[in-house]
């Protein structure tokens, strides 16, 4: 099952409001929807922005942000308030939208390494395994410049990091000789990495990822003035919309 292909007129994203930024993505969110009006030629949607604490709430959305915090702490309040099936349905299967960033991209994986004894539970979307924590405390959190190929030149941006995760490893399925792609039909896409720590190997992290309808974050860019991302993915989440919610592609 997926959402139909519609020409939306009014659009309403969620904000999973458990833990984390809440108030912040939803302030982005708002001056990003202003700027799409401004900058553009032909009639935008009308956004509306929610907390999200219910499956009722949820069943209002079409499309969803899941902000930071304690991922396992999340996805236990999720269960406890009856959300975490609900919300499996909303990505994998309604394949709705759907942003993570942070302990929102630790939710989003299929499988996570470094968790609390006896693991946590997840919402899956994004075939990637994430490592959790992987620049240490909360005291060695950091801003860093990345240089995000998605958005439009300019400034790098400037993400925050805070116990952030990195993917990994991105999953692929085999059968013999042949690559078994899931039934999304959608690939893992890199979109975006930052320089690994000195002494933890070479090459870059991978700290932005999005597989069709689903996109995850490592850093909090709520945690910022830059509207830039959240502008970028109010664009996708109408073009998903428009095709029937199941592919979020890149704009150039």
């Amino acid at each position: 099952m997926t959402v139909d292909a519609v020409n939306p007129q009014q659009i309403t994203v969620g904000v999973l409001a458990l833990q984390g930024g809440v108030i912040e993505h939803i302030s982005l969110l708002q001056k990003a929807a202003a700027q799409l009006s401004s900058q553009s030629s032909t009639p935008t949607p009308q956004f509306s922005f929610i907390q999200v604490r219910t499956a009722a709430q949820l069943s209002q959305c079409d499309a969803l942000i899941i902000p930071g915090g304690e991922s396992t702490t999340m996805a236990i309040v999720a269960r406890r308030l009856g959300l975490l099936d609900p919300l499996r349905e909303f990505v994998k299967v309604q394949h709705k939208p759907t942003w993570g960033t942070c302990a929102g991209l630790v939710m989003l994986a299929s499988a996570a390494s470094a968790t609390k004894q006896g693991g946590q539970e997840l919402i899956g979307g994004l075939d990637v395994k994430v490592l959790r924590n992987r620049y240490g405390t909360q005291l060695q959190s950091f801003v860093g410049d990345l240089r995000l190929p998605f958005l439009e030149e300019g400034e790098p941006f400037r993400g925050v990091f805070i116990r952030a995760p990195v993917v990994e490893e991105i999953i692929t399925t085999t059968a013999g000789d042949d690559e078994v792609t899931k039934l999304k039909g959608n690939l893992v896409e890199v979109m975006g990495t930052y320089p690994k720590p000195q002494g933890t190997g070479e090459g870059d992290d991978i700290v932005a990822v999005r597989q069709g309808n689903v996109f995850g974050t490592s850093f909090h860019p709520e945690l910022t003035d830059d509207v830039r991302i959240h502008t970028w993915w109010l664009k996708q989440v109408v073009e998903g919309l428009k095709s029937g919610g199941r592919d979020v592609q890149a704009q150039s």
